[in-house]
């Protein structure tokens, strides 16, 4: 007659083994505690456990894409800004990763979203919009150096947005625009400059040969007669009145001759 007790421990035998398998993937490692105690690291691949007396914990080492919350953030020059974030990490040793913090993704988001404000609170607003790459290098440093003892590296950090308010937003338009307008008289004075430059070089030629001027002034008066409604005022040169000026002062005047019954 069979032993009634033969299925039940084929039973047990065959939940036990079950229970002593573990498949981990080859991005995963898992953590081995045996009675409470660590160890070691197992995987990937099949790993056998002792069923009840040891325990894993499953450890991805892939990076992990963790979006930081909007953060209410004050810059060193007291403006209010709303700024978000994407932290790229991933776990370097699975052992530290479990036993240095409870909860390594929780603890990540947390720190991330406490240095992001931190950080940027130094730099002023114009280092937030201009200056990404510096903010996110900052930010970077900042957070690894806390993750470091747990196993984690920081492999990026990217701001993801900065929201103003309306009233910032129109006072940075006037700010753009009376920039350029400084720009605009700068560049309008320095041409001035240049001109006045040239102007000059082009006096002290002339002054050398007076007859270019008189070329110079025939040039601009064919330019303007190209309009047959405008009028021009040709003023002679004084070296041609000069000798007609003198001629009429010494001839005879029409009253000068003798009079009758003198």
């Amino acid at each position: 007659m069979p032993d009634p007790r033969l299925p039940v421990a084929l039973i047990v035998l065959v939940a036990a083994g079950v229970l002593s398998i573990r498949i981990f993937r080859e991005y995963e490692r898992g953590v081995v505690f045996t009675l409470g105690r660590y160890s070691r690291v197992a995987g990937p691949g099949l790993v056998l456990l002792i069923p009840f007396i040891q325990q894993v914990v499953r450890v991805d080492l892939r990076t992990i894409v963790l979006e930081v919350p909007t953060q209410d953030v004050i810059s060193r020059d007291n403006v209010s800004v709303k700024v978000s974030a994407v932290v790229y990490f991933r776990v370097l040793d699975a052992k530290r990763a479990v036993l240095e913090v409870m909860d390594y993704l929780n603890a990540t988001s947390q720190l991330a979203q406490t240095t992001l404000r931190s950080v940027l609170g130094k730099h002023q607003l114009d280092d937030m919009l201009s200056a990404r790459e510096q903010m996110n290098a900052d930010i970077q440093r900042a957070i690894a150096a806390r993750t470091g003892s747990w196993g984690i590296e920081i492999s990026g950090v990217e701001l993801k947005q900065v929201d103003l308010t309306e009233s910032m937003v129109r006072a940075i338009a006037r700010q753009a625009e009376a920039e350029r307008e400084r720009r605009a008289k700068v560049i309008h004075a320095e041409g001035e400059l240049q001109a006045s430059a040239q102007l000059a070089e082009a006096a002290a030629r002339l002054a050398e040969a007076p007859q270019a001027i008189l070329l110079r002034y025939l040039e601009t008066l064919t330019v303007i007669g190209a309009d047959k409604n405008t009028t021009v005022v040709f003023p002679l040169p004084m070296d041609v009145l000069g000798p007609l000026v003198q001629s009429w002062k010494g001839a005879p005047s029409r009253d000068s001759g003798p009079r009758v019954g003198e």
